[in-house]
């Protein structure tokens, strides 16, 4: 079903997937550690070779468009909102795009998997991650896909409220497009493929 939305074609189909990318807005905040998510889905829309424009009651910027010809059609969202707020902006793009949370793709950042490692999930716990808690309160369910990308825990003494908040250093900036591009590609396969052929994929032990 094709629906008109001011300048949005709305698709309500099983094929079309709502992807956010948390994170807080601002310039500032771009390079975070707690921003990878959002830098995930700037990867994914450049490989749409779609743009980010905002979308009118959602209070968040979206990208749209199919990989190839026939694929999952993907919808990218970054909120506006900072990420403790991110459940509204979710909740208000489902309702928008007439998707259920069981299309719903979230990718986040995580201290407990280390850096430069990929975790895939449906459902469960928070985990302590603010804009999951948040997500799950406003749509009253956990039942959503999650692309978690390590961060690593903070060195030292240094808090993790701290150390989320701080940009990626140079030699993580170094693999970081790498782990980018993994992310990526571990959305596109859970829309086409389903979650467990991405996570044997990513779960994976590496090769002897």
């Amino acid at each position: 079903m094709r629906e008109q939305k001011g300048s949005v074609i709305v698709v309500a189909s099983d094929d079309q997937w709502l992807v956010v990318g948390l994170g807080n807005p601002g310039p500032e905040y771009a390079g975070n550690r707690h921003n990878v998510g959002q830098m995930v889905l700037d990867e994914l829309a450049m490989r749409l070779s779609s743009s980010f424009k905002a979308v009118a009651r959602t209070n968040a910027r979206v990208a749209e468009g199919r990989m190839i010809p026939g694929g999952p059609r993907f919808v990218l969202a970054k909120p506006n909102s900072y990420m403790n707020n991110s459940g509204g902006p979710v909740a208000a793009l489902l309702a928008y795009f007439s998707l259920p949370p069981s299309q719903l793709i979230v990718v986040h950042d995580e201290l407990d998997i280390p850096f430069d490692t990929l975790r895939l999930k449906f459902g469960g716990g928070h985990g302590g991650h603010n804009g999951i808690r948040d997500i799950a309160a406003a749509t009253g369910t956990g039942d959503f896909a999650r692309v978690r990308v390590g961060v690593g825990r903070p060195p030292g003494r240094q808090s993790a409220a701290d150390f989320v908040l701080r940009d990626f250093t140079s030699t993580e900036r170094g693999v970081l497009p790498n782990i980018l591009a993994d992310a990526a590609d571990a959305v596109e396969l859970i829309a086409a493929d389903g979650l467990t052929a991405a996570q044997q994929r990513y779960h994976a032990p590496p090769p002897a």
